[in-house]
């Protein structure tokens, strides 16, 4: 093997590392945190980071740290949007939307938005028309409000100083205190709401989806128009919900567990 392929395949593996770090690091990274933990040189850390921050796969926040850019996460959602898992997610989902009656799917966080990752759509007439890819706020959505709760308290607080909170409904949360209180509720609850916070007429709620880690990576929701459940009915909904998480919980885990061997 040439000296210049064993050059290439180590800067592939340099790159590789990286890209792992920063998408598993609980926090955002510094470029010198970053080369003490995989120790590689400064002067190539920061080539390297320069790639890959011009290539997409990384972005720096407003404080120079390291996250995951969007090609970093459009290939994490491809990954788990593949057709390998599709099915039997989809299973779930589905049965989850037949025992309520009502519209399931799951969201995850991105930056200071969710994304809607799948869903099933119930039969019933009057839907909210938000399509698989559609973003949405945190601070007013089910799944938005227990993404939040889920931070350390100081991260929170930071997020909260420089969220818009933009009112969206009737019932929308637009002071950071009233909604830090909130959002202190939900984490001890471990469960997510939106009463008429996000759209006029909606109710929704949320429990977490966790990995082998017992970190919350992704939220599963429930959503109806009050005309037909109003919160509390589908908040009695929540073991239901809490089950469906656990098993696409573990569908994930499992998944994590193949690719490690």
């Amino acid at each position: 093997m040439s000296s210049t392929t064993r050059e290439k395949g180590s800067s592939i593996g340099r790159v590789l590392e990286i890209i792992e770090a920063v998408a598993k690091a609980e926090r955002p990274m510094s470029p010198a945190d970053l080369a003490y933990q995989l120790d590689i040189p400064k002067p190539s850390i920061h080539r390297l980071l320069g790639q890959l921050e011009g290539e997409g796969y990384l972005q720096l926040n407003m404080r120079g740290q390291l996250v995951p850019g969007e090609r970093m996460l459009d290939i994490a959602l491809g990954v788990l949007y593949s057709g390998r898992f599709k099915a039997p997610r989809q299973a779930i989902l589905k049965r989850l939307t037949a025992q309520i009656g009502e519209t399931c799917g799951i969201a995850i966080p991105n930056g200071t938005e969710m994304i809607y990752y799948d869903r099933v759509q119930s039969e019933r007439p009057l839907q909210l028309q938000l399509s698989v890819g559609s973003h949405t706020p945190i601070w007013c959505t089910a799944s938005g409000k227990l993404y939040l709760s889920s931070l350390p308290r100081e991260r929170r607080r930071r997020i909260l100083h420089n969220l818009p909170l933009q009112r969206y409904a009737r019932n929308t949360l637009t002071d950071a205190v009233e909604l830090e209180a909130a959002l202190l509720k939900i984490r001890e609850a471990q469960l997510g709401t939106d009463d008429e916070e996000f759209v006029d007429g909606l109710a929704a709620c949320a429990v977490p989806i966790r990995g082998r880690d017992g970190r919350l990576f992704a939220c599963l929701f429930a959503h109806a128009p009050l005309i037909r459940k109003s919160l509390a009915e589908l908040l009695a909904y929540t073991p239901l919900l809490r089950e469906a998480a656990g098993e696409l919980g573990r569908l994930i885990s499992d998944t994590e567990v193949v690719r490690d061997r």
